[in-house]
């Protein structure tokens, strides 16, 4: 199986690990997962990030459900694999796994918990990079590790090592975008739902969406629209949609999307611990905000 070129803008989703009800991941789960997503219009899958709840998988696991979705994909869209960690030993493993799986190229978030400087940082990012050919989307969520990787360092890691191919921007901050945009011409991707049309006026090139688990087919149309500059139609359908995109951040993610995959038929709703299943009343707030989007088959 030929691996697919990775385009670098459009929508790419975060995709949720279905779980069993033994708690196990359910790779039937997946495979529909997979396929609803490509079916929606979706350009690339991400499997094993935040929203894949990564922490709580075990290292098989994690490995599994990457060759699982590159599998299950096909050579249909790429794959680009979650791959980060706290341990740059650990990252460099992931790299490597996802590589021998066929992944496109890896997402690798900022080292959490121990919160490296910025030199340290660079240092993280450049021998991943040095080890592998595989082409590293840049991670930066410091609202989950802690750090921001600034501008700067995108910038100098973008400049100096050519598998350094883009940056996932879930800081919340469009001026940051407008920052890296203006020391850089690497891809940037919004790492927020809700902040992805503003940013892409000023340089995003896509978004690496939670809410296209559940409408991978608005949400694509939304950036469709957004690239090709119809901003009218973008801004009317995006904003439709921000009702939801807020939602699904009303509690921890993934437990708001996945109560919404659940709502759908598409789901348990199952997260692992130390998460929760959703309070009733997102629940409920999920179900009118899909009934509003005629979201409910037939």
């Amino acid at each position: 199986m030929t691996t697919p070129a990775l385009p670098l803008r459009g929508t790419w989703t975060a995709l949720v690990t279905p779980f069993s009800d033994s708690g196990d991941v359910d790779f039937d789960a997946l495979d529909r997962l997979v396929d609803d997503q490509i079916a929606g219009g979706v350009n690339v899958l991400v499997p094993c990030g935040t929203t894949g709840e990564s922490p709580t998988l075990s290292h098989v696991e994690h490995d599994s459900v990457v060759a699982r979705t590159v599998e299950r994909s096909a050579g249909r869209v790429p794959v680009v694999a979650g791959a980060g960690s706290n341990s740059t030993r650990e990252a460099a493993r992931l790299v490597r796994s996802a590589a021998d799986s066929g992944a496109a190229g890896v997402l690798v978030v900022c080292p959490y918990y121990n919160r490296p400087s910025d030199r340290m940082l660079f240092a993280h990012f450049a021998s991943l990079a040095g080890e592998s050919a595989l082409p590293i989307v840049l991670y930066n969520v410091p609202g989950r590790t802690g750090v921001n990787l600034r501008p700067e360092t995108v910038a100098r890691l973008a400049a100096e090592f050519d598998n350094v191919v883009a940056v996932k921007e879930a800081a919340g901050s469009v001026d940051q975008v407008a920052r890296i945009r203006e020391l850089s011409e690497i891809p940037i991707l919004s790492g927020d739902d809700a902040l992805t049309l503003p940013m892409t006026t000023v340089g995003a090139t896509g978004v690496i969406s939670v809410a296209s688990n559940v409408i991978p087919g608005r949400v694509s149309a939304v950036i469709d629209a957004a690239l090709s500059g119809e901003t009218a139609t973008a801004a009317r359908l995006n904003s439709a949609l921000l009702p939801l995109f807020r939602a699904l951040f009303c509690e921890p993610n993934p437990v708001p999307v996945k109560a919404a995959l659940a709502l759908l038929g598409k789901g348990n709703g199952r997260v692992r611990r130390p998460l929760l299943a959703a309070l009733p009343e997102t629940t409920e707030r999920l179900r009118a905000l899909l009934v509003a989007l005629d979201e409910f088959p037939a």
